[in-house]
């Protein structure tokens, strides 16, 4: 089925009506000019400005994108006209324009037609840089001083942390599929390396950084044979400019460096002490963000390796009043749908039309009927169904799920002890169909294709089979009571829907290193669902080998319907040799999962109720 909006009793007036009711405004055309806009320090950053044609003399609002990747390639000569010159951002410049808006695209420093050098995944140098673009933009005479900034992942991240420079022409913040703890919601996901972003996504950044057009043409957002690299400003026809802000681009962190040095939440740099994990996380910026800010998160249930948890903790951490909430069947980006219950990849949801009512309302001063809608709205997969709420998580029942004899899950709570054990296989993988590829530059339009037997080398507890459906939104919890032969081990879970037919369905996972086991009050800017781990380097514990441990899993969150007649899984492993770092080195741990009155072991779901 579809994710569209049409006809969704989940909204009052649904994107798609909103959308179909409201005027283009500017229909004559599109003109760009590009220039450089210097920094507080000097550094010059390119800067492409589209507006309607003709109507430069005219105030208006401006859609603000700032980017690592290329704002706009350079074309060859003789390329066809049909090719696009800004393949990532052109669709806000052709949606936004005719509406009415400006619409800015920024090389961020170090990257693009850009000068200056990155000293990190977002630096507090290029924090600073958003407010001196906006500050120019706000005084420009097609400007009116209304700004709202927006953009997916690296992108979408940046408006978080331009909104928390505070600057007074931002009136509207709309950060999509980005993360919030950039540690913990990309880097370490649940303590363990995503070895994703020092092997692809390194490799990408640092071809578009240093225009390595061959390596370039592995990734497919970037390939093509007319790219030329990035395009000059409208003042440097012969890209002399270019080539120099490419030769200081050298300079640029190097993104292997860069993650593995941080192995705890607030680790530093040997050469910065004051540069630490926390440096690049918006969240540590929220009391920069005004409270009166109108602000929207997005994301997708295949987010990323951990973008669902960031949107959520978002939310929760925001003190503002006008905060809003999409969770949708999407990957990273939206540019899947990834229900197993889909008619067609592409997603049909109108992303856009939500975005402009957004805006519209909060920038252009329109009344769109926005906040009479509820706060939050979810999809949930395989009833392919949108559903309202005022909070995230909605209301929901825990049912609980022990782990059994005979690898059940079960809902008495066992009266004897019993324990199952399980050697981490250092060779399981889960493919690259899934939640983590498209983070490292990877399109992918079939999820978890190949899931089914995956769990055949994992431990694994199966519920009876469910004599009424069960809508699962939230997140699930694992409490497991382990001990292990080796002082450290990485812990992956599977949350399953295996069908009438014993076909499996991944549904979605978390993860744990048992290094980063302990748990603490979660903190103001991260506000979490179940137990908080800080994973800080005075945190670090190893493991006494033999000694049974409680260990706090919590699942990414999602909203699945297990059908009447299905089952539900919770599969265990030690290792994603195709996504997550394996440890400990050298050693396949040998886990022992303890059950009973004294170490009960379960896994906890959130339940709607159902009418």
């Amino acid at each position: 089925m579809s994710d569209s909006s049409k006809g969704s009793p989940a909204w009052t007036i649904s994107p798609a009506e909103y959308l179909a009711g409201r005027a283009k405004t500017a229909t004559g055309g599109i003109e760009r000019r590009s220039l450089y806009v210097a920094a507080r320090d000097g550094v010059r950053l390119a800067v492409d400005i589209h507006l309607p044609a003709g109507e430069a003399a005219v105030p208006r609002p401006t859609i603000v994108l700032f980017t690592p990747y290329y704002r706009r390639f350079r074309l060859n000569e003789g390329t066809p006209a049909a090719v696009e010159a800004s393949p990532s951002y052109a669709v806000y410049r052709d949606f936004f324009v005719p509406y009415g808006y400006a619409v800015a695209i920024v090389d961020v420093r170090g990257t693009g037609a850009s000068f200056g050098a990155r000293e990190g995944f977002r630096s507090p140098t290029e924090r600073l840089d958003y407010y001196d673009v906006v500050d120019w933009i706000a005084r420009q005479p097609w400007s009116d001083g209304q700004v709202g900034i927006t953009g997916i992942s690296y992108v979408g991240a940046a408006a978080d942390f331009a909104a928390s420079t505070g600057h007074p022409a931002i009136k509207a913040v709309m950060p999509t599929f980005s993360v919030w703890d950039t540690w913990g919601d990309m880097f370490y996901p649940g303590g363990l390396l995503y070895i994703g972003m020092i092997g692809g996504y390194g490799r990408m950044i640092e071809a578009l950084d240093l225009d390595r057009r061959d390596v370039l043409q592995e990734f497919p957002y970037f390939a093509g044979p007319h790219y030329a690299g990035p395009a000059p400003v409208d003042d440097d026809p012969d890209g002399t400019d270019v080539a120099a802000a490419i030769a200081e681009h050298a300079a640029n962190f190097d993104t292997t460096a860069f993650v593995t040095q941080l192995t705890a939440r607030d680790a530093a740099f040997a050469h910065d002490p004051a540069f630490k994990a926390t440096t690049v996380a918006p969240r540590t910026y929220l009391s920069g963000i005004r409270p009166e800010l109108p602000h929207y998160g997005v994301s997708g249930w295949m987010d990323g390796a951990a973008y669902t948890n960031g949107a959520a903790g978002r939310f929760n951490a925001l003190p503002n009043p006008e905060k809003r909430l999409l969770f949708g069947p999407w990957d990273h980006g939206a540019r899947t749908n990834v229900s197993p219950a889909r008619v067609g990849a592409r997603p049909r949801f109108e992303m856009n039309a939500e975005m402009l009512r957004f805006f519209d309302q909060h920038l252009a001063g329109i009344d769109t009927g926005l906040p009479a809608e509820r706060p939050v709205h979810y999809f949930t997969m395989i009833e392919e169904a949108w559903k309202a709420s005022d909070t995230w998580p909605p209301a929901a029942s825990s049912q609980t799920w022990h782990l059994a004899d005979g690898q059940a899950l079960a809902v008495a709570a066992p009266n004897s002890d019993g324990a199952d054990q399980y050697r981490t296989d250092h060779g399981i993988g889960t493919g690259r169909n899934t939640r983590y590829e498209r983070i490292a530059g990877q399109p992918v339009e079939e999820y978890y294709p190949d899931w089914h037997g995956r769990d055949g080398r994992m431990a694994v507890w199966t519920s009876p089979v469910l004599e009424a459906e069960t809508e699962v939104t939230g997140h699930a919890l694992a409490r497991l009571w382990i001990a292990s032969d080796a002082e450290d081990a990485g812990i992956i879970l599977y949350l399953e829907d295996v069908g009438p037919d014993g076909q499996t369905r991944y549904v979605t996972e978390g993860r744990l290193r048992a290094l980063f086991r302990k748990t603490a009050p979660a903190p103001a800017d991260y506000p979490h669902t179940g137990p908080w781990h800080p994973m800080g380097v005075a945190d670090a514990e190893l493991l006494t080998p033999g000694e049974p441990t409680l260990l706090e899993i919590p699942l990414m969150p999602t909203s699945w319907l297990f059908r009447a007649g299905h089952r539900i899984r919770l599969a265990l492993a030690g290792a994603d040799r195709d996504h997550l770092a394996r440890l400990p080195f050298g050693k396949s741990p040998l886990l022992t999962i303890l059950r009973g009155p004294d170490r009960p072991s379960a896994l906890t779901l959130p339940v709607m109720p159902r009418s």
